[in-house]
């Protein structure tokens, strides 16, 4: 008879770590880069791989993605706006994953098979959701971890089996807990970021502040108003203008600030973002989730502008309740608000303070520690779970105080306190029927699953054994008065 075992028997050798993200935007690719940095920090890996998912899919589905949103974003923004708000509710898309997406995916299993993993670290919800199946499926036997890369949790990326569910902040955390996720497998990191160069740059209090004005990595057009704004400001100032790739932009900004004297800078894609960050004192741009973090973890405030609807309007409000940013919502206004902000004394000072006290620059060695020292076995959450979980969020009940036959038990393995499955209560019966122990637990047996179980018991009582014969599980209820949500 096997016993459940502390590590994944490939593991014994060392980690291999596959690192899955989707360019749809070059946030999650960030991610992805900054937890493969920190990979190297630990002695127990010995070979790491990052892929990219669309870049391995076909050309049309990596347009239709990747592409096919930015135009979206800047032709029909109310459209993407919908869409955040549509595919917000927690397990609000459940079932198989689609076929276009199934037959794109071949090429992701394929190099899964061919690494064989003993970890997998998602920073997009694509192979998320992907892992997800394979997991159930028992195509996959590696520990697996979703990273959410901003502010505010996205149901979207809530999948029905892994190992870690890392997120941005507290409350993104308190959230999913009070819809029923177990607290040993959320845990709040911040958004993975590169580390901090060896030897940062000062800022000097002595020099007029320095604005760093970002256009993010493509370049967007944006820039040229705001850099236009700044031309009537009164305030004493120095500007670092970053243009990316996009090069028609850096000369229609190198053209507009011609007779403007020395106080700017025009650059187009630099490597040298890490020690702009710490030396500029005010940042204004976006705020995409790793752009906030990497200004966060610098100590750096933030000016936003044409935040896209929905993660990065989100991504504004938390900053701006921390006292680390302003919001310009109107162009013309840009450089008053600026100067504002800069007149008025000590304020600078404490929205730096208010952006270090929310960095979080470990963030991706966190998630590799999290996930790597972590439970051995995936929490599976069942089909009728995740019904109760966005049936609770949309009528704005807090799942864990239900009561009766649609609230929440959790079965927890005994050896080590984890728990491995989300079910609800009505679900007990044929486990207790066939499984229940005198104590009240259950003793999960592979060779005691009768044919006659549905798909999905036979499929979740798989991943909980995870190659085992046996697996002792003590239920725990969650039961308390319904109440509602507020707002």
């Amino acid at each position: 008879m096997r016993r459940p075992s502390a590590r994944s028997p490939i593991s014994v050798s060392g980690e291999r770590v596959m690192i899955l993200s989707a360019g749809v935007g070059s946030g999650h690719n960030s991610a992805a880069a900054a937890v493969r940095q920190a990979c190297a920090a630990r002695a127990d890996i010995v070979e790491v791989l990052v892929l990219d998912v669309l870049q391995v899919s076909s050309a049309l589905y990596r347009d239709v993605l990747g592409k096919g949103y930015f135009v979206l974003v800047k032709e029909l923004p109310w459209l993407v706006e919908w869409g955040y708000d549509a595919s917000d509710p927690p397990f609000g898309r459940r079932g198989p994953i689609d076929p276009w997406t199934r037959v794109n995916a071949v090429p992701v299993i394929r190099a899964i098979k061919r690494f064989r993993p003993t970890a997998i670290v998602c920073t997009h919800f694509l192979p998320a959701q992907l892992m997800a199946s394979l997991l159930l499926r028992g195509v996959i036997d590696a520990r697996t971890a979703v990273v959410t890369t901003d502010y505010d949790f996205q149901g979207l990326w809530l999948t029905s089996a892994f190992h870690m569910l890392f997120v941005a902040r507290e409350e993104g955390r308190v959230e999913l807990t009070a819809l029923g996720l177990p607290p040993d497998r959320v845990a709040a990191t911040g958004i993975p970021i590169a580390a901090a160069p060896d030897v940062a740059p000062v800022r000097d209090v002595s020099e007029p502040p320095m604005l760093l004005i970002s256009a993010g990595a493509k370049g967007g057009d944006y820039a040229v108003a705001v850099v236009r704004q700044t031309l009537h400001m009164r305030s004493p100032f120095t500007a670092t203008i970053v243009c990316g790739y996009n090069d028609a932009l850096r000369q229609r900004i190198e053209a507009l600030l011609a007779s403007a004297g020395d106080r700017y800078r025009v650059l187009g894609f630099t490597t040298e973002m890490p020690q702009l960050l710490r030396r500029a004192d005010l940042f204004v741009g976006k705020p995409g989730g790793l752009t906030a973090s990497e200004c966060m973890a610098a100590g750096l405030p933030m000016v936003l502008v044409n935040p896209i609807p929905g993660q990065e309007v989100r991504n504004g409000d938390y900053l701006m309740e921390q006292g680390a940013a302003v919001r310009c919502n109107n162009t013309a206004t840009i450089g008053w608000k600026i100067d504002e902000l800069l007149r008025e004394p000590g304020r600078l000072q404490r929205m730096q303070a208010a952006a270090q006290g929310i960095g979080r620059p470990d963030a991706a060695a966190d998630v590799l520690n999290g996930l790597l020292d972590g439970p051995f076995r995936p929490l599976v959450v069942s089909r009728a779970a995740q019904k109760t979980i966005l049936t609770s969020s949309v009528q704005r009940f807090v799942a864990t105080d239900l009561t009766g036959p649609s609230s929440l038990v959790r079965l927890v393995e005994q050896a080590t306190g984890n728990t491995v499955a989300l079910l609800r209560s009505e679900e007990l019966g044929d486990l207790q029927k066939r499984y229940a122990t005198p104590d009240g637990g259950l003793l999960l047996r592979r060779d005691l699953a009768p044919v006659s179980f549905r798909w999905e018991a036979r499929r979740l009582l798989r991943a909980m054994l995870k190659g085992d014969d046996l697996l002792p599980v003590r239920v725990e209820a969650l039961s308390a008065q319904p109440r509602a949500l507020p707002g």
